[in-house]
């Protein structure tokens, strides 16, 4: 669940909520480009609430630290989110 987006530069990042089988939850932080780069890719602010349920995919820290790059995301209401969208040829 969507703790909070902080959609700033020169890097955004998406931080999640995320409950373990035990119900202890830990907040996890995915980074992004900045706003120009997220625009073109068609993510918003608004498109991520706190509270908004999605499934997040990214390449994982090496530290172990509860962080990674950012993906994909999917929310509960089947909208895909590719932040690096933005950079691909069309």
């Amino acid at each position: 669940m969507v703790k909070q987006f902080q959609y700033t530069n020169p890097h955004s990042w998406l931080l999640v909520d995320v409950k373990n089988k035990n119900g202890a939850v830990t907040t996890w932080g995915f980074e992004a480009e900045g706003p120009s780069t997220l625009q073109r890719a068609g993510i918003r602010p608004s498109d991520f609430a706190a509270g908004t349920k999605l499934k997040i995919t990214g390449h994982p820290m090496k530290d172990g630290t509860p962080a990674a790059v950012w993906v994909d995301a999917v929310r509960a209401d089947g909208k895909r989110f590719e932040p690096r969208e933005g950079f691909k040829v069309k």
